[in-house]
């Protein structure tokens, strides 16, 4: 099965998945909200399929931007607007365009794939069963508070707050985070090798 089938098939599945999410979402309480999380939580789910499956690296590239700006979106609707407006220029603006700059300066060609060998898709899928496994274990084994009622019980933090907080109280993991760019470059230049040993 070519890759574009497989694309085409894992859009149609998700497809049907929000349209059917969205009828739901009218016999909510607030059917805005929810047809509003179908389409996001939609979007992402495809563009993380298709981020897996496909083999061309700047098309995977483009496939992360879509599950980046999902995941923004999904940001937003929960009323964490700074955290969206940081994804959104983090991670969809800063470390994407890396990622997409160092695969064109590193590879020889601008339709350069990548075809894993067997070991590293073992490898890949043995550390997604373990991710799985302990985020189901902790999802299932923990005991969760009642959730409050829909009323904030404070307001919300304002930027200068947080800012405060990330270069006094929280300096030192957040310059360990700063490290994640170069990891994302040397990712970058490590999957666009063009011979690969």
């Amino acid at each position: 099965m070519s890759e574009r089938i497989r694309l085409a098939l894992i859009g149609l599945a998700v497809l049907v998945a929000v349209t059917l999410m969205g009828l739901a979402a009218l016999l909510s309480s607030r059917p805005l909200e929810a047809f509003a999380f179908s389409v996001f939580a939609g979007a992402l789910v495809t563009s993380a399929l298709a981020i897996v499956l496909t083999r061309d690296i700047v098309r995977s590239a483009m496939w992360l931007m879509g599950a980046l700006s999902s995941a923004a979106g999904l940001y937003f609707l929960l009323g964490a607007n700074f955290l969206g407006v940081v994804q959104l220029i983090v991670y969809a603006g800063g470390i994407l365009v890396l990622i997409v700059f160092g695969v064109m300066l590193t590879g020889r060609s601008p339709f350069l794939r990548f075809d894993p060998r067997p070991a590293e898709t073992a490898l890949a899928a043995l550390v997604g069963v373990l991710l799985f496994a302990a985020f189901s274990a902790v999802l299932l084994g923990s005991a969760w508070p009642p959730l409050p009622g829909a009323v904030p019980v404070r307001q919300a933090a304002t930027v200068r707050e947080i800012g405060r907080a990330l270069l006094t109280d929280y300096l030192l993991p957040f310059e360990v985070v700063s490290v994640l760019l170069l990891a994302v470059m040397i990712g970058a230049a490590y999957l666009a090798r063009p011979v690969r040993r």
